[in-house]
């Protein structure tokens, strides 16, 4: 862990905070060590995280916040009052996902086919870290300080459940001036990266439904096959972002479940197709979404179906957007605590996240950072070889494994950080 004097760290703005609200954090580490491997072992999906948000609320209860459990099911909120000054919002998200850990960690899964394959277990025990630290150094700013335990993220409805229960319409907690929050990645721990604006996809998860008609396998003749109809559908929509978006323009389109039938000799009366659109800009999102509605009416139509497809919205994420001037005043402070060389610019990333949604609603300026969790002698020799994708397994992946450290104490440092930088002093 990096050492600090007791003076002030300042930015190049002159504003300033305080080094010491951090050193405290080597003696607790073992502590969120232990937390952590225990989150690990136990994930939950989203809406069923109850045993996480209990250690969540039982932590900051014994900090001094005031509390809320149950917020859009399984969400908690402990808020801070301490003075006048602004009120700054951190966020962690909670859930897990349906895969099977194939880590080998000595702390894996212990819930067979569940896993925390993106790392929200990082993100509840440095935001636990932080609200810590900002408890014990409440002497060294002034305002109100939101930690916002989120559920659901990975099915994109957390954020809004919560917001839909009441969180700042009914006051369960103060509508924040800014909203910060961080994500661990697989690049190098000890770094952090930063996207100016637009810097995650929106995303729209769509069922489709194709209805044909079955029969007996050896007489196709007498049916409408709605696997051959939902197949030419899956290979045609592919053609969507190879001819219908601009060079310039991005976006993904993938199909990720097809399910039909449940014997060899039987042609069922449908099949069902869910795919994810990934985009950045509005009228891209718009243009994709009508060519495959387009696409897909059309393959029905050619294969002679009665009825057309019936298309359900599984969730939608709105593009996450940072703010120029919240950006560039906390990466002032990471590049003092840090260093510049380990605060570098990355490109925008087509996966998609809810946190937005916390500060559109509270119509406050946003700043979601990337926080590295790969080992970083395998990161960097797999970067010399250029074999990242196949060599560090991504986010969602059965061997996704952050390293412990450095990769906690920087996340608990990062989040601290931010929240002096935006918070006001005494």
């Amino acid at each position: 862990m990096p050492r600090m004097s007791d003076s002030d760290i300042s930015d190049n703005s002159g504003h300033s905070f305080p080094a010491s609200v951090l050193e405290p954090l080597e003696a607790r580490l073992a502590d969120l060590v232990a937390l952590y491997e225990d989150l690990h072992r136990h994930p939950e999906l989203g809406f069923q995280e109850t045993r996480t948000a209990a250690e969540a609320a039982r932590r900051l209860t014994a900090h001094g916040y005031d509390v809320t459990t149950g917020i859009g099911v399984t969400g908690v909120a402990g808020v801070l009052r301490n003075g006048p000054g602004p009120v700054v919002l951190l966020r962690a998200d909670m859930d897990a996902l349906p895969v099977t850990e194939q880590s080998g960690l000595p702390y894996a899964s212990t819930v067979p086919g569940r896993m925390h394959a993106c790392g929200h277990d990082v993100h509840v025990t440095c935001l636990l870290g932080a609200a810590d630290l900002l408890a014990a150094g409440r002497d060294r700013w002034s305002g109100t300080l939101v930690v916002l335990f989120q559920p659901a993220e990975e099915v994109g409805s957390g954020a809004r459940a919560m917001l839909d229960d009441g969180l700042y319409s009914k006051g369960l907690v103060p509508t924040p001036d800014v909203v910060l929050a961080q994500h661990v990645a697989p690049f190098g721990a000890g770094l952090l990266a930063y996207c100016p604006g637009p810097c995650m996809a929106a995303a729209d998860s769509l069922e489709i439904t194709f209805h044909g008609t079955g029969g007996h396998g050896s007489r196709p003749e007498t049916t409408v096959d709605p696997i051959l109809m939902a197949a030419a559908f899956v290979q045609r929509v592919q053609s969507v972002v190879a001819r219908e978006i601009a060079a310039k323009e991005q976006a993904v389109v993938t199909v990720g479940s097809f399910h039909a039938g449940d014997t060899a000799n039987v042609i069922p009366d449908r099949a069902v197709v869910r795919l994810s659109v990934r985009s950045f800009d509005a009228s891209v999102r718009a243009g994709v979404l009508a060519a495959v509605d387009r696409i897909a009416r059309a393959e029905a139509a050619a294969s002679g179906a009665e009825r057309e497809p019936e298309t359900v919205v599984l969730d939608s994420f709105p593009v996450t957007v940072n703010d120029a001037v919240t950006l560039r005043k906390v990466n002032e402070s990471f590049a003092e605590l840090f260093g510049e060389q380990r605060v570098f610019a990355y490109p925008a990333a087509t996966g998609s996240e809810d946190a937005g949604l916390l500060a559109t609603a509270a119509e406050a300026p946003l700043y979601y950072w990337w926080l590295g969790g790969w080992n970083p002698e395998e990161f960097h020799t797999a970067l010399a070889a250029g074999r990242l994708s196949q060599d560090i397994p991504s986010n969602h992946s059965p061997y996704f494994a952050p390293v412990v450290q450095p990769t906690l104490t920087m996340g608990v440092q990062a989040l601290t950080a931010a929240a002096l930088n935006r918070l006001a002093r005494p």
